[in-house]
């Protein structure tokens, strides 16, 4: 062989055992697990918008608006930067894989996490040896690729990599924080050099940076606080050094949180989505406290059991079930083995569950991810506690193929749940709304987790139906969509300004607190919606969707067509024009997916009672037979069909006899 030869053969053996010598190492590892949980996101990917917010957030970070509160300036940024990449032939698909990334993103630093939690509890002479040998280091990066397992494929993370939202940034920005955190105190040594001293507070001013970065993306990373305050007095002491490295750590968070100066330095450029106009500080500090959903935290003590009894009764199979077992054993290895650390982390879940339970939605489940953590924070203990046990019976391999089999046991039991790859709902429920309405027509709605805000994405950044004025019937109530409505359809407020302006003298008492008349708002409220309805419809056609209340469209006629209903100010039978409904299936169910089926099938009901009215029962009939392949065990649909059917060869018999 060559001298070259030789150096070749050397040097691509050296990169061999390089490599090898990675992938063996916790850097290695965590890249692993990251890298698998990312393929399978991309595997079980959203190909289109999805329900609730995310048309809404791909809107506004295509176009560099504002966001719902509390405005989310860090994601929006992010958001816009992907929007752009050349990774996918559309926008929502970009966004969607920024989500996924995000979330292996965060896997990556939680492994980083559980090891560095294991490796301090864990120390050397705490008795974690297999048959005699020292196994110690091995078995943590066992127990940490499994609880990093364990908390990538639980539904709720999971969930959260498959379409666009803001906690894939949130859930990376939890693992970052509490390592940074915890480094932080656990580097510190009050007898080390002052060259070790400054590398120390360096890792605090990281931190702060990170806490910093952290709360511009959600502002519920404040529930890291009971947690993070114990373990830092508890560990630092409450002396002036320790307020003084506070004061100090002020200046980089304050760096990081810098970044919702975005808000109103984009908002007095008008953006085309300009949720909450934050231009003033009195505007500013309202969309960044969230002040419009006060009204749904600690609402009530029924609404907190409620969602107390939701989370316990999810909590199980949020980990399949294993999940949770060992997290239990976990929990008592870290209370044994590092109380405080213990404590801290009992704090951050106890304060994460006792706020969102309060907290009065639907989708809840987003809230409880610190929660989740946690749980994957005990169980990795509980791995490496069954490892051990495993272990002393077994040889350490099998003993390891056994805790990592057991940790991908959510892998297994979510992923059809978790499956987005043919979810086409939201976008074919959008489109068929859009079908449903004629030509520069107005619509009012407040399905904002089926099409509402989808629209905004398909209007402003896909160019779909933009003749098409939107409104939002739920945020009439707020005073910012009006300068919005007024920026997009002026002629819309220009004919109601009377009553545009009367309501919202009597909004400002309320967004200010002083004292109002709930019923005169109310009353202001509908005598400015039927105007628009009104004065809209002698230029253009006017609909609404079927949730409007009737006190709205009072004196109107109502006209089903597709999707929506056309309006009309006489009482004449109108034909109705046949708008065809149609989708890609989706069988999975869920409270949004069979919503949107449910209201298929009612649009078509009663299209199909209006047409039975103007004698056209055989064309009811097949229409009655479209409503149920929405909601085949829809009994009052089967039961008017049954009656429709009576009803025309009752018909028939008597057209025969004549």
């Amino acid at each position: 062989m060559s001298g070259a030869g030789e150096s070749d053969h050397r040097n691509n053996t050296t990169k061999m055992r390089s490599l090898k010598s990675f992938f063996i190492s916790p850097r290695g590892n965590a890249a692993l697990v990251a890298l698998f949980a990312f393929l399978v996101y991309l595997k079980t990917l959203a190909p289109s918008v999805t329900f609730i917010d995310s048309g809404e957030l791909a809107a506004v970070c295509c176009t560099l608006g504002i966001a719902h509160p509390t405005g989310y300036p860090l994601f929006t940024l992010l958001g816009w930067v992907f929007s752009r990449l050349p990774i996918a032939a559309e926008e929502i698909q970009r966004l969607n894989m920024m989500a996924a990334l995000l979330c292996a993103a965060g896997i990556y630093f939680f492994y980083h996490l559980t090891h560095f939690v294991l490796t301090t509890t864990f120390s050397e002479g705490t008795g974690l040896r297999w048959k005699g040998k020292d196994m110690r280091a091995a078995g943590i990066q066992v127990a940490s690729v499994g609880a990093s397992l364990l908390l990538a494929f639980s539904e709720t993370y999971w969930s959260q990599a498959t379409s666009i939202e803001v906690y894939a940034l949130h859930v990376l920005f939890l693992a970052l924080v509490l390592l940074t955190f915890l480094k932080a105190v656990y580097a510190a040594d009050p007898n080390s050099e002052a060259a070790t001293v400054i590398r120390e507070e360096r890792r605090w001013y990281l931190f702060a940076f990170v806490l910093g970065l952290s709360f511009s993306n959600h502002m519920t990373t404040i529930l890291l606080a009971p947690g993070l305050l114990y373990l830092y007095f508890a560990s630092q002491g409450a002396g002036a050094e320790s307020w003084r490295r506070i004061a100090r750590l002020s200046v980089p968070f304050f760096v990081g949180l810098s970044a919702y100066l975005y808000l109103p330095l984009r908002a007095s450029q008008s953006p085309l989505f300009n949720w909450g106009n934050p231009v003033t500080l009195e505007r500013f500090l309202w969309h960044w406290t969230g002040k419009q959903y006060r009204v749904w935290i600690f609402s009530s003590t029924e609404a907190a059991a409620r969602q107390f009894t939701y989370f316990v009764s999810t909590l199980p199979f949020e980990f399949a079930y294993a999940g949770i077992v060992v997290a239990l054993i976990g929990a008592i290895a870290i209370w044994r083995g590092k109380r405080q650390l213990a404590i801290t982390l009992v704090l951050l879940f106890v304060g994460c569950v006792l706020y969102s339970i309060n907290y009065d939605i639907h989708d809840i489940d987003s809230y409880f991810l610190l929660a989740y953590v946690c749980i994957g924070l005990f169980a990795a203990a509980g791995l490496l506690v069954a490892l051990r046990w495993l272990s002393e019976r077994l040889r350490f391999a099998p003993a390891t193929v056994a805790v990592l089999a057991v940790s991908t046991a959510p892998l297994w039991v979510h992923f059809q749940q978790a499956d987005e790859t043919d979810n086409y709902l939201v976008e074919d429920y959008t489109r068929n709304v859009f079908a449903s309405l004629q030509p520069n027509a107005l619509v009012l709605s407040f399905q904002w987790d089926y099409w509402v805000s989808a629209s905004y994405y398909y209007q402003g950044v896909k160019g779909v139906r933009p003749d098409v004025a939107v409104v939002d019937k739920e945020l009439l109530r707020r005073s910012w969509y009006f300068k919005q409505l007024e920026r997009q359809h002026p002629w819309l407020i220009a004919q109601s300004r009377a009553e545009v302006e009367a309501f919202l003298r009597e909004l400002d008492k309320f967004e200010q607190d002083r004292p109002y008349n709930p019923a005169v708002i109310q009353a202001r409220f509908e005598e400015m919606i039927r105007s628009f309805l009104t004065n809209s419809m002698q230029t253009r056609p006017v609909y609404v969707t079927g949730e409007i209340e009737p006190e709205f469209t009072r004196g109107l006629q109502r006209v089903p067509e597709g999707l929506a209903y056309r309006l009309y100010a006489d009482t004449l039978q109108h034909e109705m024009r046949d708008v065809e409904i149609t989708y890609r299936a989706f069988a999975r169910d869920g409270r949004l997916e069979n919503g949107i089926r449910s209201i298929c099938s009612s649009a078509l009901k009663a299209q199909a009672l209006y047409v039975a009215r103007l004698g056209q029962l055989e064309r009811g009939i097949m229409i009655l037979e479209k409503a149920l392949r929405f909601d085949p065990s829809d009994a009052h649909t089967v039961q008017l069909l049954s009656q429709m059917k009576v009803a025309a060869h009752q018909a028939r018999l008597l057209q025969k006899n004549q």
